[in-house]
């Protein structure tokens, strides 16, 4: 990596997505639009520049077995640095990666705390594995560890039913999201089933990761609450493989996954097309390669989301909706620069050309 000083971004600012500049000034690892006094030995880079992407679902620290160790850790961090990704809503981990926010040359990243899990109702070594009556201690703890996020787990496969079934009863999810709530913190919720959904939205709950099982009966409710979802289709690609795993023991849940996963498009472009809010996630992290982000977004518009809406999802309006700063003056300078305009063709994310992290370029 380079050293922070001045740098002078030319070519088009993508400030937002109808804010478009000629030029920007990062110094000392802050945006500024008004050339400084005096620069000299200014760095240049030239070409389409971005905020930095944002993965709303990633997680740094684990891997498919539970909690890595710091350098896999960094590894996690570096790829999706790499690949363009700035800004991380680690949506559940069990490890302590706050040595990141230290680090200049690594993503920002927003915790939610460890995954809050029913007993055996979720993989192994991931979560806190509790009971209902439990559930809102488990929400305190974790919304004062996290940055604003508390983790469920909604639903999971039931051993009992051999298909995917609700994790907890309504009474105890609207304690544990208003006690979240109490402490500021927001409330996201892994989900796969249809059956999980009107309690927890009901409930007052902030987010659902997947959503796969939104229906036509609840897309008109998460419209009306404004609950946000992160489909994570890059991640959603991979239940015919799970389903295959299961048909021998258990074939029910097997066919539902494969349902689930044939009417994705479907589903998401319903959402969007209710004014539901979407917004990029990968899922890197469990069994799935990190630096997705780009390949997220291309997956929105084969959903049929529009190319801009999707790039918002990963740049403007994530940032909006995790409360931090794009591109605007004083903020951090962390942007992608690419060598087409990625409103064009969004493919235009799998290749950036620089990568600035705090005024950085890395490289």
């Amino acid at each position: 990596m380079s050293d922070a000083g001045v740098l002078k971004v030319r070519g088009r600012v993508l400030v937002g997505p109808d804010d478009v500049r000629d030029e920007m000034w990062v110094v000392g690892g802050r945006v500024s639009f008004t050339r400084p006094p005096g620069a000299r030995d200014v760095t240049e880079v030239q070409g389409w520049a971005l905020p930095g992407l944002v993965d709303a679902h990633c997680h740094v620290g684990l891997d498919a077995h539970g909690p890595v160790d710091a350098s896999t850790a960094e590894e996690q961090a570096r790829t999706d640095r790499d690949a363009g990704t700035l800004l991380i809503r680690d949506a559940g981990s069990p490890s302590d990666t706050r040595w990141i926010d230290d680090r200049e040359d690594l993503p920002k990243i927003i915790r939610a705390g460890r995954h809050i899990a029913r007993t055996k109702r979720y993989i192994r070594n991931y979560a806190h594995e509790i009971e209902p009556d439990e559930l809102v201690a488990y929400v305190n703890q974790e919304a004062k560890r996290g940055d604003g996020w508390v983790k469920l787990v909604g639903d999971w496969l039931d051993r009992g039913t051999g298909d995917l079934g609700a994790c907890w009863p309504r009474a105890e999810v609207e304690a544990a999201i208003a006690e979240a709530h109490r402490l500021g913190a927001r409330v996201t919720a892994h989900c796969f089933a249809e059956d999980s959904l009107r309690d927890l939205v009901e409930a007052g709950i902030d987010c659902i990761e997947h959503a796969t099982g939104l229906t036509e009966d609840t897309i008109p409710l998460f419209a009306e609450r404004g609950v946000a979802i992160v489909p994570t289709l890059v991640n959603i690609a991979i239940f015919p493989k799970l389903a295959a795993g299961g048909d021998s023991k258990f074939p029910v849940w097997a066919d539902h996954m494969r349902r689930l996963y044939d009417r994705r498009y479907d589903t998401v472009r319903s959402a969007y097309d209710a004014g539901i809010p979407v917004f990029v996630g990968t899922d890197a992290g469990g069994g799935l390669a990190h630096g997705l982000a780009a390949a997220e977004v291309v997956e929105l518009t084969k959903a049929g989301i529009p190319p801009l809406a999707a790039l918002s999802a990963t740049t403007w309006g994530a940032r909006d909706w995790l409360g931090r700063p794009g591109l605007v003056e004083g903020a951090p300078a962390d942007l992608v620069v690419y060598d087409e305009d990625p409103r064009a063709d969004v493919r235009v994310l799998g290749a950036p050309r620089r990568v600035v992290v705090d005024g950085h370029v890395t490289g």
